[in-house]
């Protein structure tokens, strides 16, 4: 049934922002338990669905619910930018007072709104949704795992991540408007909410299995993420870099004195070939991997200095 709010001007209490990639099997169900959840707790809200440039019909099913809804607000992309870009994008075409960012998959439950929310009115700006126990396969969880144990190691925030929080949560206005005054490429919404030190309260939620339909995250877009974000968070792999130089440097001194020590103790015996080949080899890929790490910072500051949008906004359901 179409709501009988129309005034666009009016605050809006909640927003909640979902970024949508192949979520047609997901749209009308996760509408209905938003709609249902968010009824009791405030007296106007807005769902912000921002379609990521997926191959399936979200997009129409988006502007189904749009035209039923008035509170249903979609914004298509103009091609797949990612999913933190979609949440950079619903970010700022969100209007209330409080966001709430979540997953379009139903494995976060939006029942469990109503206790982030309860949670933030005792004061808090920023309150995470944290999964004890997530309800994926064992590859994916150790995957997870392994993720964030290397991130916390090379990422240089004022704060550990943690990895049992996703991008579940609810946060204010100002820590919004603190993510949507951040202009880099490359988007981590979790990495700039621990980035922005704003003190955090954390709720146990529920997370259960996919219901149906494909993530959206392969393998090698998982890698390449984890590349990005690593990069776009911390300088510590250029500094391994250099550490790693210093001890080779220190071994080969420490070799070379032994061979002189042999020289002048034994004569000069022939040497074989294989410790002169291993040496070289494992020099020059020193070498070179020390050059690739740093071509990809090269390769982030000349992403950066374009000043590209960050997404390219095709189609609304409303006129901003």
């Amino acid at each position: 049934m179409p709501s009988t709010i129309s005034d666009s001007e009016q605050p809006v209490d909640l927003s909640v922002v979902v970024p949508v990639y192949r979520g047609a099997p997901f749209l009308h169900e996760l509408h209905r338990r938003l709609v249902a959840t968010l009824q009791p707790l405030v007296a106007r809200f807005e769902i912000v669905l921002v379609e990521d440039g997926g191959p399936d019909e979200s997009w129409s099913i988006i502007e189904d619910l749009a035209r039923q809804d008035v509170r249903v607000r979609g914004v298509a992309l103009s091609r797949n930018f990612g999913q933190h870009h979609a949440i950079t994008a619903g970010l700022r075409h969100a209007r209330g007072q409080w966001i709430v960012v979540m997953d379009g998959d139903l494995q976060d439950p939006p029942e469990e709104i109503a206790r982030l929310w309860a949670k933030a009115q005792e004061g808090h700006d920023c309150v995470l949704a944290r999964r004890a126990r997530r309800d994926d396969a064992s590859s994916k969880r150790l995957s997870a795992w392994l993720f964030y144990r290397v991130f916390n190691y090379l990422a240089d925030l004022n704060h550990r991540y943690d990895g049992t929080v996703a991008n579940f949560s609810i946060i204010s206005r100002r820590v919004a408007d603190s993510i949507n005054g951040m202009g880099e490429a490359v988007r981590f919404y979790g990495g700039f909410l621990t980035w922005t030190g704003f003190a955090k309260a954390y709720v146990d939620v529920r997370h259960v299995r996919r219901a149906g339909g494909e993530s959206g995250y392969t393998f090698f877009k998982l890698m390449r993420l984890a590349t990005d974000i690593i990069l776009a968070h911390s300088n510590k792999p250029l500094r391994l870099c250099v550490y790693a130089g210093l001890l080779l440097s220190a071994c080969a001194f420490v070799g070379g004195l032994v061979h002189i020590v042999r020289v002048v103790v034994h004569g000069s015996p022939v040497m074989g070939w294989t410790s002169l080949i291993v040496s070289v080899w494992f020099g020059t890929g020193a070498i070179i991997l020390a050059l690739g790490i740093l071509g990809l910072y090269v390769d982030r500051i000349f992403t950066e200095v374009k000043h590209r949008p960050l997404y390219v906004v095709r189609k609304t359901t409303f006129d901003d």
